[in-house]
């Protein structure tokens, strides 16, 4: 469902803010769904995630969720400089401050819930893998939203199958490997892409007065 609905709204050439505002209800309401306490259905199937033997390549999805996420706006930007390409420039304005967006409210969100990282709360059940900061929360992931962030905005973008695909199964793998080292519960997963997406699409109306802002008149 969550890559379905992934598909659709990057397709959305030119959403509305009627769109918006539906996209960002939904979003929410998602959210709060998931913000509830871990139950046991959260812990099983974290369960389950975390004995599969994928924790190599785990490690390597978990990195590039903090590495393409500053590297693919800033190659972006800086190629723009050089060849002097505004509308490549105005692209890698809007991917980068979606990402910051997405950072800035999942880092706020983690620390007023101050929920405990699962092989924290439960380190007889769940393994952590790689080198996880135990003190810092759990809620809501991180990594994931800033995944769904890059590939949301990029999809929205550049909305072309080639673009969209890979950038959707990447997010939903950097989402796995959370879960698969042992450091998320899915419902941070889920409420992290949900923080993305959300982010993504929301910043189309604030990229549009920050357009203004830098290059004198606003994105067509």
């Amino acid at each position: 469902m969550r890559i379905t609905l992934f598909f659709y709204l990057c397709t959305e050439q030119k959403p509305n803010k009627m769109d918006i505002r539906r996209i960002i209800f939904l979003l929410l309401t998602v959210s709060f769904t998931f913000s509830l306490p871990a139950q046991n259905i959260d812990i099983n199937t974290l369960k389950t995630i975390n004995k599969w033997k994928v924790h190599g390549l785990s490690r390597g999805l978990s990195a590039s969720g903090v590495i393409l996420p500053v590297g693919v706006p800033a190659a972006m930007g800086l190629y723009a400089l050089i060849k002097k390409d505004q509308p490549m420039l105005k692209d890698a304005v809007y991917i980068g401050t979606s990402v910051i967006e997405a950072v800035g409210i999942t880092y706020a969100a983690k620390h007023i819930i101050g929920r405990d990282r699962p092989f924290v709360k439960y380190p007889d059940k769940i393994h952590a893998y790689g080198a996880p900061d135990a003190d810092s929360p759990s809620f809501p992931s991180g990594h994931t939203a800033a995944a769904f962030s890059l590939a949301t905005s990029l999809s929205i973008t550049y909305p072309k199958w080639y673009v969209i695909a890979p950038s959707a199964v990447w997010a939903c793998g950097v989402g796995f490997a959370r879960m698969n080292q042992g450091v998320h519960y899915p419902s941070d997963v889920v409420t992290g892409a949900a923080i993305g997406v959300g982010c993504a699409f929301a910043n189309i109306y604030v990229n549009r007065w920050l357009n203004k802002v830098l290059f004198g008149r606003q994105i067509k």
